[in-house]
């Protein structure tokens, strides 16, 4: 099986390479010399030694720790990330790559960018690079880049699974089963089928889009609000409508699934108001980012009917406390933050770290669309 990862390594790394890359600033890049690289992952503990493919966990450390030492540099892996005397504070100072991932995010606060003297490159392993002060770090003229594209299927997937298990009223029949009961009547009254019902996704991008193809074989209403219209072949394969304004889309739909970033646009974007527009039971799917919605008027919603199911894998903070609120409200079917570091996941991820630390090493440009911050420029996507 390990030998499945060092294939899928090389294969990502062959195929994301863009040809003739020339050679960008210096001043963005590795300078000559060993590098102390830091990876923030969260421990797989007994986990570690059941799959040897799991190497998005502190103990996997992304399957590069031997070929980085092998050149000469420095690795230091660790999952304790909070507080001023956690063991990421104490390397700030003199790191000079920094990995971090959405599932157990590194926040790199604009105090910590100013610690951090020798920082050049902010790696996120996977998609989403919200838990960093993207203006500080472009103010920084540090660059930051992510493996774009590595877990988008992943993610698609377990959307399509979270829209199927709200539907179908899963949860409560299963805890049913484990409590020792049998009561279909408490499942059955609010059971139904997808066929036929209004899904509307709150961006289109790479997950939005696999999303809509996936959905499409249920015979459902599709509707799309983003800032950008799909290509017109894109949009007639999905089937898909357009919804230019995405307070008009709202009340149409029966499930609504968030598929944006995390920007100052799109923070506490579904507050009380915005959600007392949706439909009486609309059922939201989240695995884009927490703080989209209002955490308080979330709770409100599932505690009044308003929202009839909420289900995501994504919370703020993360780790999320054990007093959260979001674990006690009713009508959820919340997980940790799990969709985008599957397996098959993290195979992808690892192999596009991998690629941009070599691209890094030589000097070498980064697949463009891997650039959260570039040369001062934050990502449209980002804005």
């Amino acid at each position: 099986m390990r030998s499945a990862a060092i294939s899928a390594i090389r294969a990502f790394a062959s195929s994301s390479r863009i040809s003739g890359s020339p050679v960008i600033a210096r001043h963005l890049h590795a300078s000559a010399g060993s590098k102390k690289i830091v990876g923030v992952f969260y421990k797989a503990n007994e986990y570690a030694a059941m799959n040897p493919n799991f190497l998005g966990s502190a103990e996997g450390a992304l399957g590069i720790r031997e070929w980085l030492e092998s050149q000469g540099h420095q690795y230091i892996v660790t999952d304790d990330k909070e507080g001023p005397n956690c063991e990421l504070e104490k390397h700030i100072p003199d790191l000079h790559v920094l990995i971090s991932t959405p599932f157990h995010p590194a926040y790199v606060t604009a105090e910590r960018i100013k610690k951090a003297k020798n920082l050049q490159l902010l790696l996120t392993a996977g998609v989403g690079s919200d838990h960093i002060d993207l203006k500080a770090a472009a103010a920084a003229g540090l660059t930051v880049v992510e493996v774009t594209g590595s877990n988008v299927v992943s993610v698609a997937e377990d959307e399509l699974m979270r829209i199927l298990i709200l539907v179908r009223n899963f949860l409560p029949g299963h805890h049913q089963v484990i409590n020792g009961e049998w009561n279909v009547a408490g499942i059955a009254y609010r059971a139904y089928d997808l066929e036929g019902k209004t899904v509307g996704t709150v961006g289109a991008g790479r997950i939005g889009r696999l999303l809509l193809q996936r959905l499409k074989p249920f015979n459902c209403n599709l509707l799309y609000h983003d800032r950008l219209k799909m290509d017109p072949e894109l949009e007639n394969q999905t089937g898909a409508k357009f919804e230019e304004d995405l307070d008009s889309m709202l009340p149409k739909c029966d499930i609504v699934v968030i598929n944006t970033p995390l920007t100052e646009k799109t923070r506490a974007l579904f507050n009380k108001d915005r959600i007392a527009k949706m439909k009486k039971g609309v059922l939201i799917v989240n695995n884009a980012r927490a703080a989209i919605m209002d955490t308080q008027a979330v709770v409100d919603a599932c505690s009044s009917g308003r929202i009839g199911g909420y289900s995501g894998d994504v919370w703020h903070p993360q780790p999320a406390p054990k007093d959260h609120p979001w674990r006690y409200m009713p009508n959820q079917a919340m997980t940790p933050h799990i969709s985008g570091t599957t397996i098959d996941a993290q195979l992808r991820y690892a192999a596009g770290v991998k690629d941009m630390l070599d691209r890094y090493f030589k000097g070498e440009q980064f697949p463009l669309q891997n650039y959260i911050v570039k040369e001062g420029k934050i990502a449209s996507q980002y804005q």
